[in-house]
């Protein structure tokens, strides 16, 4: 049975993509620049807000002073509106207090700003005891690097063969792999089931039955 399981945040815990690409539009709009269908932004995010301006923005804009002003729109925004559209996925919360009932730790490793990782699972999951809720800092890189991941079992005290890591992304899976970790490929998030088994997803949840079980598992 795990010890922990870490989960990334956007698009495993919670269908963030209508408040992300509302707020990339307003940052858009305000600076001057077309916006986006909603229905592009799933392939826009998982690397941190910074990559997602850069990628929302027209490729002749992209330089540093432009993503530094359209950030600063984004997050003026976000903050304000950031669980207006946002909902936790279905079966989420239920999985949550499920592992916390079988003594295993949960925490959260994401590549949005802390204060916006902070700021959603305080909202969606007030009463669920994290052992740790870790959001992009200044001087540590985002995944896939895994210093966010060592960060988090080091608070948890566990070991690498003693965790379960959970994400939606090719990001999620090589953060698990690089940190020497087991990964679970949700197929209900941002990315297709193809790009989670072409990152060599140890395994692929259709539901958070699947987690749990795994989670379990001797």
């Amino acid at each position: 049975m795990k010890k922990l399981v870490i989960f990334d945040l956007d698009g495993t815990l919670l269908n963030t993509i209508a408040d992300l690409g509302s707020a990339c539009n307003h940052a858009l709009t305000a600076m001057g620049f077309p916006t986006h269908d909603l229905t592009q932004y799933p392939f826009m995010v998982g690397n941190g807000i910074t990559r997602l301006i850069e990628r929302a923005l027209p490729p002749d804009h992209r330089d540093e002073t432009t993503v530094t002003a359209a950030r600063k729109h984004f997050l003026n925004y976000y903050e304000a509106h950031c669980t207006d559209l946002t909902t936790p996925y279905d079966g989420i919360d239920t999985l949550l207090h499920q592992l916390v009932a079988h003594d295993i730790k949960v925490a959260v490793a994401s590549n949005k700003y802390q204060a916006g990782v902070t700021k959603l699972i305080t909202h969606f999951f007030p009463d669920v005891p994290w052992v740790a809720v870790e959001g992009q800092r200044e001087n540590r890189p985002i995944k896939p690097d895994p210093a966010i991941v060592s960060d988090i079992m080091t608070v948890a005290g566990v070991n690498a063969g003693d965790v379960l890591y959970v994400g939606d992304s090719g990001v999620d899976i090589d953060t698990a792999a690089n940190a020497g970790l087991e990964s679970v490929g949700v197929t209900w998030g941002f990315r297709p089931e193809s790009e989670l088994r072409d990152h060599h997803a140890r395994h692929i949840a259709h539901d958070t039955s699947a987690i749990l079980a795994l989670a379990l598992e001797q």
